[in-house]
């Protein structure tokens, strides 16, 4: 067999440790804390004593973008579903970005976006935040096919006034800006309205993160029809199955008890925050549900280390490059998941502990 030389040649992306030990505090990719709705248990329930398995699914998942489009104010027809975002981030790279193109994204930032530019065989350019977190539109690479910026951003949590993207829309034309809200469920504002007023801006969701379905895999995309007709038929013919779409339509039509989660995790953030401030680290404010820490005194990595041999798991990332100001080398830090009240205490105890 001869596997192509860029697959070869590329590092692949590492997703975070999933470790089989039910005595973990699992604080590193980012996982709801709370168990999804009650509705979305009787809607696998439903499914599963249903003919429902013995069928294709929908392929365009009709009833899950009928229910998103009215809890999220957008037109159906235009939203593109997907197994997790990260199906819907590949399905724009293989519709935008020719063999040689340019892919374009902030740094530090989702490390996803460069191991997608080297499986199509493309080029990769990173652009540094500002000492602020925010975008410099002026330095953005011109001719980049396709930009990703996540909104808030991972893994500082930090977000971009929405402003700037109608500006780098535009600027970019006609060349597509994906505007990845992951974590936008966890800030005070979002940009789905944006697409009305960008033609080649698209949005992408996650039901993972604030609707607690990271083992169901569910993503999607909003933007103009005329657009995610195309996109069709790029996807797979059936990239969700039956019981990602009764759990996926479920979760977005319970609104009240997404509010309810999140509430508690948003109340949970800020206790953490202050908290790991006091025992000196340096936090940035998050508008995700995870916490960026960095000491200027110590190599944090030991700190990873000494948690996980305790039994608790945070994410140890590490960036050649930060924003604009960091100092030279490797911008380093923990990214911290949210968790419960206890699940924090925990962290706190042991860190304190370690320190």
């Amino acid at each position: 067999m001869t596997i192509r030389a860029n697959i070869l040649a590329m590092q692949g992306y590492a997703p975070g440790e999933q470790l089989n030990d039910p005595d973990i505090v699992k604080l590193n990719t980012n996982e709801n804390p709370y168990p999804p709705s009650p509705r979305v248990f009787d809607a696998i329930r439903a499914a599963l004593t249903s003919n429902a398995l013995r069928k294709y699914p929908q392929p365009l998942g009709d009833t899950f973008r009928q229910a998103a489009g009215r809890a999220l104010n957008v037109d159906p027809d235009g939203i593109l579903i997907g197994n997790g975002s990260d199906d819907i981030l590949t399905i724009l790279t293989r519709a935008f970005v020719p063999e040689g193109g340019l892919i374009a994204s902030p740094t530090p930032s989702y490390i996803l976006y460069k191991s997608l530019a080297d499986i199509q065989c493309a080029r990769f350019e990173a652009v540094p935040f500002t000492a602020k977190w925010e975008l410099d539109a002026g330095r953005w690479p011109r001719g980049a096919h396709l930009s990703f910026v996540p909104n808030p951003n991972s893994p500082s949590g930090t977000r971009v006034p929405l402003t700037h993207f109608v500006t780098l829309a535009q600027q970019l034309a006609p060349a597509p800006l994906v505007l990845d809200e992951a974590y936008a469920d966890f800030a005070d504002g979002h940009g789905l309205s944006l697409v009305k007023h960008a033609p080649n801006l698209i949005v992408t969701r996650t039901l993972s993160k604030a609707y607690s379905l990271a083992g169901i895999r569910f993503g999607f995309a909003v933007a103009r029809p005329e657009l995610v007709r195309e996109l069709v038929k790029v996807k797979d013919s059936y990239n969700c199955d039956v019981l990602s779409l009764a759990a996926a339509t479920a979760a977005i039509e319970d609104q009240d008890y997404f509010r309810e989660v999140r509430t508690k995790i948003l109340a949970t953030r800020e206790r953490m925050r202050w908290a790991l401030t006091d025992l000196g680290f340096d936090v940035t404010p998050s508008h995700a549900n995870f916490l960026w820490c960095r000491r200027a005194d110590r190599d944090v990595k030991p700190l990873y280390e000494a948690l996980k041999a305790r039994k608790v798991l945070v994410r140890y990332m590490s960036y050649a490059r930060g924003p604009e100001g960091a100092p030279e080398g490797a911008y380093t830090g923990l990214r911290i998941t949210v968790g419960t009240d206890a699940e924090a205490e925990k962290l706190l105890t042991e860190l304190r502990a370690i320190l």
